[in-house]
């Protein structure tokens, strides 16, 4: 007999899907992932919440490098197909 609060393992060749629900924004997914580094850093996370943070935040890792890369491309198009480098001034 299992207890209902046993979280269950997420699929990870469900991507799709899985994508659009771990953040709202790459906005909130970034300051969730610094929240989470900062717990972690502290050191002082028992060992089972210490992996279930880890995963998270691979996920929302996951998630916020796909999000730059889509923007990239569409500045790739924006820019006819040459990424330009930003200038500073």
């Amino acid at each position: 007999m299992t207890s209902p609060s046993t979280p269950k393992p997420t699929k990870s060749g469900a991507r799709s899907g899985a994508a659009s629900a771990v953040a709202a924004s790459y906005e909130a997914a970034l300051e969730e992932l610094e929240q989470l580094v900062t717990q972690l850093d502290a050191g002082q996370l028992p060992l089972d919440q210490l992996l279930s943070r880890y995963q998270r935040g691979a996920e929302l890792l996951a998630y916020c490098r796909s999000r730059l890369e889509d923007v990239e491309k569409q500045i790739k198009v924006l820019e006819n197909g040459e990424l330009k480098p930003w200038d500073a001034a």
